[in-house]
């Protein structure tokens, strides 16, 4: 089922690009954030609390249960995405969609190192071979 969903994933991140190159045509690209961010917002509480209120278990208690790490970290990854998200619209207005997203991509190489770093995932010569794949086809994109 991860598959699938990872695939979607990539479907809507690819819509993302184009839809957004579109829309902050003569747009502050930190306003178009901001309102790409409310659109989000909103879908994200919408899902949780149809989500919550059809399997019938409250979501206060839901929130009650997050730890302070949860707390923390989902905090910090939130400011993360924010922050991506304002570099990434910044980068959509200055440049080529074709050559932003590839870039935009080298996330996953990073994530990938970061996950070996941090969380201690294995790195098995097919995951390294992927990713310097990855690095190396980005850089025939750019240049």
């Amino acid at each position: 089922m991860w598959l699938f969903y990872a695939l979607l994933s990539a479907v809507f991140a690819s819509l993302t690009a184009i839809l957004a190159k579109i829309g902050i045509k003569n747009v502050d690209s930190n306003l178009a954030t901001a309102v790409r961010t409310v659109v989000v917002t909103l879908l994200a509480w919408g899902i949780v609390l149809f989500r919550k209120s059809a399997s019938g278990v409250g979501l206060a208690e839901q929130v009650s249960a997050l730890s302070a790490t949860n707390w923390t970290f989902l905090v910090l990854s939130g400011i993360a995405t924010g922050l991506s998200w304002l570099c990434y619209f910044k980068a959509l207005q200055l440049g080529n969609v074709s050559q932003v997203a590839p870039v935009d991509k080298l996330s996953l190489a990073l994530t990938i190192l970061l996950s070996v770093v941090f969380l201690g995932e294995v790195l098995t010569w097919k995951i390294a071979l992927g990713a310097a794949m990855i690095v190396g086809g980005t850089l025939v994109l750019i240049l």
